[in-house]
């Protein structure tokens, strides 16, 4: 796809990256059979060929429109294009070039402003998002129905593993995962400690949110700040740094190439990002004899940051097969559930659309619990699934 830059974008690294990006695109189209906003929608401009094409006009000098900004917003992100892709187009960095430089030329509703403005004062701060669900527990009572669905029960606190092993990994605890499920961190330490690995536990923020939100520069200040918070025990011999959210995991192992031109950082963050492991990849490489989990009929979500994000198909599904559990087949496994992050907050229709499609394909066959491997996935599904939602790690304890 050949396009003339804009003169602000001339002799530009930016403008340098678009050229490169928009030549891979061959206009096939096969990204829209597997685009979930265009399933929907039925519109070109609602699929990936047609949000390159408004991005290329964008490069170009073109006057942007809401309902460009519209078409971009709609957008979950999902990477299931770049996964039907013939030409391993990196359509997601393009996105995120595209809605940068469609946030320079219009001003949002000011609506939309306080709203990412909200989410960014909250989502990446772990005690700012407990206190927010605290005081959203207390309240529960006076809530709608649709943001008591959104509110899970309190877990009851448990104590973490003893760290005992000479075997010591990091584990991203992540932003809302502690308020609104701890279970999960809880049940991969004492897997893991089973498995004679000590996890030492991470509290900040990745920096996806703010960096996906158009805020590149709060994203990569947090991206440092978790460099320096685990940098003493990389240097202490940790052996791997975990994630059990698939959405965070596709950011820390980017870390070295958002961060490569960063003099002072690009070093580490290229060690940080080859140390960064999913959950899986983890326990795939370990004995698993000593795991014994009570075996059930299950239906398994794939997240599309497991499946498309990190590449990662079928490894927690071979994993649970390999335990000896049931898992049911599953009907177009490859699509969203709606949760995609914070667009489950901004594109609440869409996302409500995305949620049911899912959640009545992962009930189809009558599992006795659905799993998943992100804390969005596992929050979007829980809120309207009949059978109880889990993260697939916490079927292991």
């Amino acid at each position: 796809m050949q396009t003339q830059l804009a003169d602000f974008l001339n002799d530009t690294e930016s403008g340098r990256e678009i050229e490169t990006l928009l030549r891979s695109c061959v206009h096939c189209g096969f990204c829209n059979a597997t685009c979930p906003t265009y399933q929907l929608l039925g519109d070109e401009l609602d699929g990936p060929r047609g949000r390159i094409y408004l991005i290329k006009q964008l490069a170009e000098g073109d006057t942007v429109s809401q309902q460009t900004l519209n078409h971009l917003d709609r957008c979950l992100n999902c990477g299931s294009c770049e996964t039907t892709c013939p030409s391993s187009m990196q359509y997601r960095r393009l996105l995120d070039i595209g809605r940068e430089l469609a946030e320079r030329g219009l001003t949002r509703p000011w609506w939309q402003r306080l709203q990412r403005k909200l989410l960014l004062f909250s989502l990446p701060y772990p005690s700012r998002i407990a206190a927010i669900i605290g005081l959203g527990r207390l309240l529960r009572p006076l809530l709608p129905p649709t943001l008591k669905a959104k509110l899970p029960a309190r877990s009851a606190a448990e104590q973490w593993p003893a760290h005992q092993h000479s075997r010591r990994m990091l584990i991203m605890e992540g932003c809302v995962q502690p308020a609104l499920a701890p279970r999960i961190n809880l049940a991969t330490a004492q897997v893991l400690d089973r498995l004679g690995i000590s996890l030492l536990p991470v509290a900040n923020c990745c920096g996806a949110l703010p960096y996906h939100l158009n805020d590149s520069t709060g994203g990569l200040t947090m991206m440092r700040q978790m460099i320096d918070a685990c940098w003493p025990q990389i240097e202490a011999g940790a052996e791997a740094i975990v994630s059990t959210a698939s959405g965070c995991g596709v950011t820390l192992k980017d870390y070295g190439r958002l961060l490569q031109d960063d003099s002072e950082y690009a070093a580490k963050a290229a060690r940080f990002s080859a140390l960064c492991r999913d959950l899986s990849e983890i326990i795939a490489a370990e004995q698993l004899s000593v795991l014994q989990p009570l075996k059930r009929k299950i239906a398994f979500h794939a997240p599309c940051s497991l499946q498309h994000g990190q590449q990662l198909p079928g490894l927690v599904e071979n994993l649970l097969t390999d335990l000896g559990f049931e898992l049911t087949a599953v009907a177009d496994s490859h699509l969203c559930c709606g949760s995609a992050g914070s667009y489950s907050l901004l594109q609440p229709e869409l996302s409500g659309r995305l949620q049911k499609a899912r959640i009545r394909a992962l009930q189809a066959q009558q599992p006795e619990l659905i799993a998943t491997a992100n804390i969005g996935c596992w929050l979007q599904l829980q809120e309207k699934a009949s059978v109880p939602v889990v993260h697939w790690i916490e079927l292991l304890v």
